[in-house]
């Protein structure tokens, strides 16, 4: 996938973008944003695409995947959701409506919160725990196993939560109460 104005960079002229749909050598999948006709289709390829699609008017994309979606590209929990959940600053703004497949939450992270993953961008296990904790919206036995998994994986540790001062006192204090639980 890459956005109208990354073909500038790479030197396609601005006119000749039509051209080169219409020929298929590259597919339209949504505004500004193509994809190369005769590249093989990659795993969870629409992360890429809603990561681009994020992008601000200096076309930087905003947009980091968070919530059950982050759990989901950790593999904590067998939580599957059904939609795309992805945080974005608060002054985030898009003209057109916001693609179904997404649900927004509008935070502005910090840039320790932020992982970068093949093309994308996540929030931390940290992060992603505290928010689904917050939310308080996952199923108990679904956020245990969640937690269990982070631990065995190595992806949390008890220090790195009671040093964390940003998040809510109630949320920390469950995360720890349910760390302590995980048996090794």
């Amino acid at each position: 996938y890459f956005t109208f104005q990354q073909a500038i960079v790479a030197g396609f002229s601005d006119k000749n973008h039509a051209y080169h749909v219409k020929a298929g050598d590259w597919v339209k999948v949504f505004r500004g944003i193509y994809r190369l006709a005769k590249y093989p289709v990659g795993e969870r390829e629409e992360l890429v695409l809603w990561f681009l699609w994020s992008r601000n008017r200096s076309n930087v994309p905003q947009g980091i995947y968070s919530h059950y979606t982050a759990l989901d590209l950790y593999e904590l929990s067998d939580n599957m959701p059904s939609k795309l959940h992805m945080t974005v600053p608060l002054r985030f703004r898009r003209m057109a409506k916001i693609p179904e497949i997404l649900v927004l939450h509008r935070v502005n992270l910090q840039p320790d919160e932020i992982v970068m993953k093949r093309a994308y961008k996540i929030t931390t296990p940290l992060r992603t725990l505290i928010d689904v904790i917050g939310e308080d919206l996952l199923a108990e036995d679904l956020l245990v196993q969640a937690v269990q998994d982070a631990k065995k994986k190595g992806l949390i540790t008890t220090h790195a939560i009671e040093t964390s001062q940003r998040y809510p006192i109630k949320v920390v204090a469950k995360l720890l109460k349910m760390m302590e639980e995980v048996h090794e």
